[in-house]
């Protein structure tokens, strides 16, 4: 006698499996909606891409601005205002703040590399 709950199994498996597609690491296949939200995140991985394009853009003619009427590279007073107002915004968005501080840092510190660079070669 064959046992059938086996062979349900699989092909219950297999259905669900079908939706998705091919693991890229070892050849399983991804649930369709593990595959949905990693074409989420991909998209939303561009998003951030060109929005920081976008971001260093402004902060290149900030720099040229600075270094063309001699203001400092960096503006402590400015960026502690950014950091304070990007908390209140992560917490509003259920993100945490540590974590949003911690990358305005490292945007800001090379913003201000930028900028020191465009003042050393205007001399």
């Amino acid at each position: 006698m064959t046992d059938t709950r086996a062979t349900d199994t699989r092909a219950t498996d297999t259905k669900a499996m079908r939706a998705g597609t091919a693991d890229a690491a070892g050849g399983a296949a991804i649930p369709a909606e593990l595959q949905r939200l990693r074409e989420s995140i991909d998209n939303i991985d561009a998003a951030l891409v060109h929005l920081l394009a976008e971001r260093f853009k402004c902060t290149q003619r900030v720099g040229e601005l600075k270094a063309q009427h001699a203001l400092p590279p960096a503006d402590p007073a400015r960026e502690a205002a950014q950091i304070a107002r990007l908390r209140r915004l992560a917490e509003a968005a259920h993100l945490d703040p540590a974590f949003a501080e911690k990358f305005l840092n490292f945007i800001i510190a090379e913003v201000i590399r930028h900028h020191e660079a465009l003042r050393a070669e205007r001399g």
